[in-house]
């Protein structure tokens, strides 16, 4: 490639200054410096490729060459060697200042095209913009939010941004995997998170095996696909309504469904009723010596076992018999049977309700 090759307005001035350096032997002065990377900025925001720029500038310089004046008191070899010298000290300078420009609009153009995507992503998960032109920005993300979409939200022992290893981990299998589909991957909150087409459930699957890998053991929330931009803040809060369940109900399954939970926030959807069923079925434990927490495990323990005394005991590190005295303490205090069908739906109602309220810590 030639200097002919690319426009002339990123080489204007750069003989003049080659020949005057030739001539007497001087720097770039820092006005000249600054011209040359206000050139580059230039060329860099008219999406000019560098390496075609810098060869341009190379080859004007070797066209250049030849027409160069000698510096002042130069003769024979080493005059040749010192203007050779000077000029390639010029042209060194001016290519720099060039590269530089260039490479201070590239950076301000990525900062700005993440300030964009992060805006974007603040709005597209919190609803906080008008939808439909919400939906406009989101096809320059690679979404179409006409169509239903569902989010997947990975949390593990520390924060996650956008340049965490754990981070750029996954996005280079998902990328490697999965290519040009519309698949938005961020974080939020120092958690990774995966919005993808609602019928491409292999993505999301992908996802959820990576970032579980990368996190060292996290867990990983899936919401249900929803339709339009409303639908992946939707999809998204139920991912993050999963997680915290987990967190209070101390599910240990690395990976929740949404669709799998929902039966919770139906039961505290009424949270003084719920409230009330807990006081009023369970608040008889409290007399218990050592209070409710040892017989309130020992009806969780009971229940997560199907109600088999062996497999409960087992959990608890109890006998048997130990298991069997406890709950025939229970049905004592709260008059009601565990082992009883009529009275263990109300019994594991309430203890669900405990478990989501926090209680006997917190007072309800």
């Amino acid at each position: 490639m030639t200097d002919r090759e690319i426009p002339a307005d990123y080489l204007k001035g750069y003989a003049d200054l080659l020949t005057d350096a030739s001539a007497t032997g001087r720097r770039l002065r820092r006005d000249e410096v600054e011209s040359r990377r206000l050139l580059g900025e230039r060329a860099a925001e008219n999406g000019q490729g560098l390496r075609a720029l810098v060869v341009g500038h190379l080859s004007a310089t070797r066209a250049l060459w030849t027409r160069l004046p000698s510096a002042p008191g130069a003769d024979g070899a080493s005059g040749v060697r010192a203007t050779a010298a000077t000029v390639l000290a010029a042209a060194e300078q001016a290519i720099d200042a060039f590269a530089e420009g260039y490479e201070r609009a590239q950076r301000l153009a990525v900062r700005k095209e993440e300030a964009a995507r992060r805006e974007f992503i603040d709005d597209l998960l919190y609803g906080r913009s008008d939808l439909g032109r919400l939906s406009e920005r989101a096809e320059r993300f690679g979404l179409r939010l006409a169509h239903a979409h569902a989010v997947a939200v990975a949390a593990g022992p520390e924060p996650y941004d956008d340049a965490h290893p754990v981070m750029r981990r996954v996005e280079s299998v998902l990328n490697v995997r999965f290519g040009e589909r519309q698949i938005l991957l961020t974080t939020k909150d120092g958690r990774l998170i995966c919005v993808a087409p609602g019928d491409q459930d292999d993505v999301l699957r992908f996802f959820t095996k990576q970032a579980y890998a990368a996190t060292d053991g996290g867990r990983v929330a899936i919401g249900r696909p929803h339709p339009g931009a409303g639908g992946v803040v939707h999809s998204y809060e139920e991912a993050l309504g999963a997680l915290d369940l987990a967190e209070r109900m101390a599910l240990d399954s690395p990976v929740l469904h949404a669709a799998d939970l929902l039966v919770f926030p139906v039961l505290t959807r009424d949270r003084q009723a719920m409230a009330d069923l807990v006081r009023s079925t369970l608040g008889p434990l409290r007399e218990a010596r050592g209070g409710a927490v040892p017989l309130l495990e020992t009806l969780t323990a009971y229940f997560d076992s199907g109600c088999v005394a062996a497999e409960a005991a087992r959990r608890l590190s109890l006998s048997v018999r130990a298991l069997t005295y406890r709950l025939e303490r229970i049905q004592r205090l709260t008059g009601s049977d565990p082992a009883d069908p009529m009275h263990r739906y109300t019994l594991q109602t309430a203890v669900i309700g405990a478990r989501l309220l926090d209680w006997p810590s917190k007072e309800l």
